[in-house]
């Protein structure tokens, strides 16, 4: 049994419930009290506090407003969650100031904040910061731009004349923008065709379904993973809605950028607001639908606690709100799979023969060493024969892009002979060539030479990982007469021209071609199949099939060349063109092995002594008569973070989905405990991580 109920009191300030169902209580003439959520990350003290409100600052006070309150001898910051004229404490503090009298924290955002916070095992202080940015005092106070929307009668006509766009090969595509336009609120998975055509156009697709839902007097919110899909689609809105009728939230922007755009919102000046994972809590008026690009990404997982994915953010705010939703992608997810399977999502995509017809041609060339070592085209760069002639047709038509797992030039290295990792004579640690004719470890950076292998005397070794740079290397020497061009997270390339070039790229950084790539090359797949994590094939073909998307549609001749194991189920899955099926069977596994989405895990990771304690009191907490006992896996050892001394482990309880709030609910308590009664230890909590390894 939870010992919250023996908790002394610690402060004078008196804790109200959930102001949506307060008690009533004997009205005081004269006066008001204000609930106010205090900024404090405590679990026990996660709640909302009673203030009176000063007469000199009645005008002042409304729901949503930034004040200064006084809280256990100290000054914090907190907002005003209700205005009411009655409390039932004797002893209730006032109001120190208001801050601002902005309402910044609509109440339908403060009750998304409070349902995040409760799904993810959080408190309402650490959400809140998520949803509402820093405040920037000058722009606040500054006169508002005088914004010109267009009629509801121009929007229609703007969708009229732009017609169903990408979603007209898909099987509910136009009855999708149909039903927005009138007011509706469908929710669907969409598929658009990975190729460089208007069937691919998702950006084009969101900026038409947000013309749609404004069209029926209601608002849109269209998130992406990164600003170089935020410029894409600040692009395709300035198209289809103009201008001047949408904000763009991201972390990038300025302080009193972010805020003026914020301020926008919430003030009503704007229809749509568009952004990345920083902006799924924007307070859009009147929001009709939300829509969410490549819901795989792992820029979508919050890396501050409580650790909330865009995803089901965006999910839980659709069905609090009664709006409509719009996952799209081309690599679907299990998570979006099982929304589909439990008809919260309806499917639209392209029939079976319009797609494959559409898409870029795939095909599959062996990495076995051995082949390679046979086939006398592939020395140079080491790569098979089918590679060469795809490379060589393409640039007969334009540029071809190459995708690289890895940055750098050697990122590691092996014996020659017996393939023993070469590791640092002097620390252990492996060995790398961050550039050429430069050898040194990764940990320390010692040079290293006169290595001999210890297994089998070798003193050569080989690269069994090339990097991009080493890749690039390679291909100038294969193909010395086409201009080769490099992009990576540290120096991205936007665009390249319609021209004959190999373009080496890593994953996510790869540069759009003016009218699209003539083939696209996949290296080193069995690189990204190697990885230890649940998620490792739905992220290679996440990756794979966003590479294909920038090349020109099958119909126009592209290709996309993947290099790996042909026996690879994955890339076979590559071969089939089948998103969907795969998702579908991706979601079979995870419910026989029960993962989520299939199960509600929750992670404790912390000191070892820590993490035990946590999780037999978890254990230990009165289950409901028809819920089944959490299964423990773990403990495992996971990284520490940079001030611990201590060795982290991590122990993960999972729950048959259904079961899963009330496990988050008994975790929640075990954690009020311990900060009540100020346990020693610290631990950190994720709900569903994105990273199961």
């Amino acid at each position: 049994m939870s010992q919250l109920s023996a908790i002394p009191p610690t402060i004078t300030v008196v804790p109200t419930d959930d102001p949506t169902a307060l008690p009533l209580g004997l009205p005081d003439a004269g006066l008001s009290y204000a609930a106010v959520a205090v900024d404090v990350p405590l679990a026990h003290l996660d709640r909302p506090f009673d203030y009176r409100v000063p007469s000199a600052m009645l005008e002042e006070v409304v729901p949503g407003c930034r004040v200064k309150v006084r809280f256990a001898g100290r000054l914090r910051d907190g907002f005003v969650l209700e205005v009411r004229d009655h409390t039932d404490h004797d002893r209730v503090q006032p109001l120190e100031r208001v801050v601002s009298p902005e309402p910044v924290l609509t109440p339908t955002v403060a009750g998304l904040v409070r349902a995040v916070a409760d799904h993810w095992a959080g408190s309402f202080a650490d959400v809140v910061r998520l949803a509402v940015p820093p405040r920037h005092a000058t722009t606040e106070k500054a006169e508002p731009r005088q914004r010109k929307l267009p009629t509801a009668d121009e929007l229609r006509a703007r969708v009229g004349e732009h017609g169903p766009g990408p979603f007209a090969p898909g099987v509910g595509g136009p009855a999708l923008l149909a039903a927005l336009g009138r007011g509706e609120s469908p929710r669907a998975a969409w598929q658009p065709v990975p190729c460089a055509a208007e069937a691919g156009d998702w950006a084009y697709g969101f900026a038409l379904a947000a013309a749609a839902t404004a069209a029926s007097g209601r608002g849109s919110l269209l998130i992406v993973p990164d600003v170089t899909d935020l410029a894409r689609l600040t692009a395709a809105c300035t198209e289809v809605l103009g201008a001047d009728t949408f904000v763009s939230l991201h972390s990038d922007l300025g302080p009193s950028a972010r805020y003026r755009a914020f301020l926008a919102a919430v003030r009503g000046q704007v229809r749509v607001v568009i952004g990345t994972r920083a902006a799924a809590f924007a307070p859009v008026t009147d929001l009709g639908l939300v829509a969410l690009w490549d819901d795989g990404d792992d820029l979508y997982a919050e890396p501050r606690a409580p650790y909330p994915h865009t995803r089901e953010v965006l999910a839980l705010r659709a069905s609090r709100e009664q709006a409509g939703a719009l996952f799209g992608s081309y690599a679907r997810t299990a998570e979006v799979a099982d929304l589909v399977a439990r008809d919260w999502l309806r499917t639209v995509t392209p029939p079976r023969e319009v797609f494959r017809r559409l898409a870029p041609r795939p095909r599959i060339a062996s990495d076995d060493e051995r082949a390679l070592d046979r086939d006398p085209a592939a020395r140079a760069a080491r790569l098979p024969r089918d590679v060469f002639a795809v490379m060589r047709a393409g640039l007969a038509a334009g540029p071809v892009l190459v995708q690289v797992p890895r940055a750098g030039y050697l990122s590691s290295l092996v014996c020659r002979t017996c393939r023993t990792p070469v590791h640092c004579p002097r620390c252990s640690s492996p060995v790398s060539v961050p550039e050429p004719r430069v050898v040194r470890c990764t940990w320390a950076g010692h040079p290293v030479t006169g290595w001999e292998c210890p297994e089998c005397g070798d003193r050569h070794w080989r690269a069994p990982v090339v990097g991009a740079a080493r890749t690039a290397e390679e291909l100038g020497k294969a193909f010395p007469q086409v201009a080769v061009r490099r992009s990576s997270g540290e120096r991205r390339l936007d665009l390249v021209e319609d021209e004959p070039a190999l373009v080496v790229a890593t994953p996510g950084a790869e540069p759009r071609a003016a009218h699209g790539y003539a083939a696209a090359v996949l290296l080193d797949a069995s690189l990204l199949l190697q990885r230890m994590d649940l998620r490792a094939a739905e992220e290679a073909l996440r990756r794979w099939w966003n590479a294909t998307a920038l090349v020109r549609p099958g119909t126009a001749g592209g290709t996309a060349i993947a290099v790996g194991p042909p026996e690879s189920p994955t890339l076979q899955a590559f071969l089939r063109q089948d998103p969907v099926g795969t998702a579908e069977r991706e979601l079979g596994e995870r419910q026989a092995a029960g993962f989520p989405p299939a199960a509600r895990m929750v992670a404790v990771e912390g000191p070892s002594a820590t993490v035990a304690e946590v999780v037999d009191a978890v254990l230990a907490e009165t289950l409901p008569p028809d819920a089944a006992a959490p299964t423990v896996l773990g403990p495992g050892p996971v990284a520490a973070p940079a001030h611990s001394e201590d060795d982290w482990v991590r122990t993960s309880l999972t729950v048959p989905a259904a079961q899963g709030a009330g496990l988050v609910t008994r975790v929640r308590t075990v954690l009020a405990t311990r900060t009540a009664y100020k346990a020693e230890g610290t631990v950190r909590v994720r709900v569903d991580p994105i990273s199961i390894s």
